[in-house]
């Protein structure tokens, strides 16, 4: 008989990009990650508040939302670590575009990767891409 208290996987660490200004830019595949997910992990809950608002995703149905910037991400890290290892997954997002370009995330990153924890990403908007292509 399998114990239901220990989880016969891990969960995943997805790192989810989100809109630099239009909130129109949000991938679907990024939005329906940020439904699926158990907890989310954000440079600032505020802002993603926000944007789960402004996405129609109720943010009561999740286990909670971790606030994971450069001032806390040693202990916020641990904590999403330790949700992932119950079999839950987590999704990473910064205020706008892709987390770890110039955000909070390369500590929390590290330590899922040396703990054997599966990282995936949902690219999306990119400014330097969309500066270039105007230029």
């Amino acid at each position: 008989m399998v114990s239901r208290s220990v989880p016969s996987e891990p969960g995943i660490l997805w790192i989810v990009a989100t809109p630099i200004g239009n909130l129109e830019d949000m991938s679907p595949r990024g939005r329906r990650i940020l439904a699926e997910v158990d907890r989310v992990a954000a440079e600032d809950t505020r802002v993603a508040r926000k944007l789960f608002s402004a996405l129609g995703i109720p943010m009561v149905e999740k286990s909670g939302l971790v606030s994971l910037h450069d001032h806390n991400e040693e202990r916020a890290a641990e904590t999403v670590l330790e949700t992932l290892g119950m079999g839950k997954s987590v999704a990473l997002i910064s205020d706008a575009g892709t987390p770890l370009v110039s955000d909070p995330g390369f500590r929390l990153v590290r330590k899922a990767r040396e703990a054997g924890l599966e990282v995936r990403t949902v690219p999306g908007p990119c400014a330097a891409i969309a500066a270039l292509s105007v230029s």
